[in-house]
């Protein structure tokens, strides 16, 4: 249900010693977050949309991925597309780079500036190491800056203390055929703790139509952590990844000579790696400071496309409290360069380097209206881009808490998707017809504008007994500015031969229009061996072509492609004699725009502790169905796996 954001904060009010999964619903409700405002601060004083999955509704849910474990989040839209590639998004849009959705890994941002998203597959983390999931629904860019439209997802993992001993985990089955990992963590001295692991994985294609299965994905990866204490006012983190693996895909890349379009089946190399350390200081009972900086790569290269880009992020945070109010300011600077691998003629980005430049400042104060009861927050970032100069991104957010366990909030925020390259640097070419030789080339659009959201939301959340929790979301978003097409033009090319017709259209901002949705997510505790977790979301898109710009089928695409209701319901059993039991229903809508209908399926995981350090647990994921389509041709199959797990912990 909940949890805690950005870096690892004072301790919360419940016994640090008890397990997260132990705690009574009261206790959960009293951890402390900090996603919303990069601050440590108690879910009930939270005004935003926040759902937190812990490391216990990771475990049990039998998921093998992060998109997967996001399936259990109201709200939030998880669509396979084969077996390396989700769309992901949050309260509509949902594509295949989760281009409104900002994604966030203990604080390094994983958005890429290439496609204005997330590369989900090489967003891979030790599933035994997630300490939580922090999910914000709802504008975000008051505190994370542009991206952070939508939503933000944060994945945050263990402290190096919570770590020490070993782990060695294994997996088998016919969709994860092979999967393990191992860790190690120890302590030295008094102050410093620190971990080490490495983990890999294959996953065979998904299930194909055509029998073309192309699409596999095999990576390995290893990284550490550290986290230390200097002094008694100090806390500093330096932790470490990087992976290398390669990646299936289809592409019809056109050739000009001759003219032809074919499809092929090829390798996406990848690696990568960072490097991030944050230092935390306190300087009196009312005040801290934290600065956080990362270097990351990455690295593709595939049959259309290759690309290498360096990023090197600070930022700075300042929180202090000053007579009813609760400050929190703070900048960063980030420069992110780039070089282009041109590998087909028909794909490619001008110019082949460039450095993505961001440089930021922001403030937030909550204020005490009545004292442990009604706060008003407001707040801004103001955020220099390198394609529309500054854009700024305001909040209020009021919050009430009649009560100790019950809180009332409402919220108007704006939030920004900036350009990225795709928007306005690609060059994309593709064949209409061979003979006469016609070609239509998606063209670069170097006056593409930010993308813009003015949401408007209310919540409630309340513990209405002490078994019983609930929570509630209403939203009305209105967007101006999304992508769609210009307007086309016919010229005659010579070069490169042979001569042919090209029809030109550029990305344009050229639709409008807003999103209405609920979310409720009710938990009940029923005995001490069951819980039982449910959640409902429901949106719907009204969306128009703008008077200045050419109608396209943009509109229909995106109201097309996210399904209005998503509903989940899971019961989690503590049997006796060390099993468990956790079964999950899942019933999404239909996508018309995709041409897939709504499904519901069934996970179910069986697990058993049958020794003190190992533990057996058999999956199965999509059972209702042999197979079912979730965005596109390629089909969902129903899959099973074991994995055996051996744990020792020491001091």
């Amino acid at each position: 249900m909940v949890s805690a954001g950005w870096a690892d904060g004072p301790e919360s009010t419940h016994n640090p010693t008890l397990p997260l999964q132990q705690l009574s619903l009261e206790q959960l409700g009293d951890v402390e977050v900090t996603t919303a405002s990069k601050e440590p601060e108690q879910v009930w004083r939270t005004p935003a949309a926040i759902y937190v999955l812990t490391q216990e509704d990771i475990r049990r849910s039998g998921a093998t991925s992060i998109p997967e474990v996001l399936r259990l989040v109201p709200g939030v839209e998880v669509a396979r597309v084969n077996a390396n590639l989700w769309a992901v998004g949050i309260r509509g849009f949902g594509n295949y780079f989760s281009k409104s959705v900002l994604v966030l890994i203990d604080g390094r941002s994983v958005y890429t500036p290439l496609f204005a998203g997330v590369e989900w597959n090489v967003q891979n983390v030790l599933v035994d190491d997630i300490e939580r999931i922090e999910v914000i629904r709802g504008p975000g860019g008051t505190i994370w800056g542009s991206n952070a439209v939508n939503g933000v997802i944060n994945i945050i993992t263990k402290n190096a203390s919570d770590t020490k001993g070993a782990l060695a985990t294994t997996t088998a089955g016919n969709s994860d055929q092979g999967a393990g990992g191992i860790r190690y963590g120890g302590k030295h001295g008094n102050n410093l703790n620190y971990r080490a692991y490495a983990m890999g994985f294959g996953r065979a294609p998904l299930y194909h139509p055509d029998r073309d299965n192309f699409d596999d994905w095999q990576v390995g990866q290893a990284g550490f952590r550290t986290d230390s204490t200097p002094t008694a006012r100090d806390a500093l983190t330096v932790q470490g990844d990087f992976y290398k693996g390669h990646v299936g895909q289809q592409i019809g890349i056109a050739q000009y000579s001759p003219p032809s379009q074919p499809t092929v089946d090829g390798t996406q190399y990848v690696s990568g790696g960072n490097l991030l350390g944050r230092w935390r200081h306190t300087l009196s009972d009312t005040s801290d400071l934290q600065v956080q900086g990362y270097y990351d790569r990455t690295y593709r290269l595939g049959p259309q496309l290759g690309e290498t880009r360096n990023t090197f992020d600070l930022d700075v945070i300042h929180h202090f409290v000053v007579k009813g109010n609760e400050i929190v300011w703070g900048g960063g600077v980030r420069w992110s360069p780039s070089d282009i691998v041109q590998t087909a003629a028909t794909v490619d980005f001008q110019p082949h380097h460039q450095a993505d430049n961001f440089y930021s400042t922001f403030v937030q104060d909550q204020i005490a209206l009545v004292p442990n009861k009604l706060w008003l927050t407001l707040g801004s970032k103001f955020e220099h881009n390198i394609f529309t100069g500054w854009e700024k991104q305001p909040s209020g957010r009021l919050l009430w808490t009649p009560t100790s366990h019950q809180t009332l909030w409402a919220a108007v925020s704006r939030a920004v998707r900036s350009p990225s390259r795709i928007d306005e640097d690609l060059h994309l070419t593709g064949l209409i017809s061979a003979s006469p030789p016609v070609f239509l080339c998606i063209c670069d659009n170097r006056k593409f504008v930010s993308e813009t959201l003015l949401g408007y939301e209310a919540g409630y959340r309340k513990l209405v007994t002490a078994s019983f929790y609930l929570d509630l979301a209403v939203f009305h978003n209105h967007y101006n500015d999304l992508t769609s097409y210009g307007d086309l033009s016919l010229s005659i090319v010579n070069s490169p031969a042979p001569p042919h017709y090209l029809y030109s259209v550029s990305f344009a901002n050229g639709i409008m229009g807003s999103t209405n949705g609920a979310e409720i997510a009710p938990d009940l505790k029923v005995t001490h061996w069951m819980e039982l977790k449910a959640s409902y979301s429901y949106v719907s898109l009204s969306l128009i072509d703008k008077p200045t710009h050419t109608k396209t089928s943009y509109v229909s695409t995106y109201e097309g492609s996210s399904p209005h209701n998503e509903a989940t319901a899971q019961v989690l059993l503590n049997l006796p004699r060390g099993f468990e039991f956790d079964p999950t229903y899942r019933y999404v809508g239909s996508l018309p725009a995709q041409l897939v209908k709504a499904y519901g399926t069934v996970d179910a995981r069986l697990g058993w502790h049958f020794a003190r350090s190992l533990a057996l647990s058999v999956a199965g994921q999509n059972l209702l169905q042999p197979r079912h389509g979730e965005l596109g041709s390629i089909l969902t199959e129903r899959s099973v796996y074991a994995q055996i797990t051996w744990k020792k912990i020491s001091n």
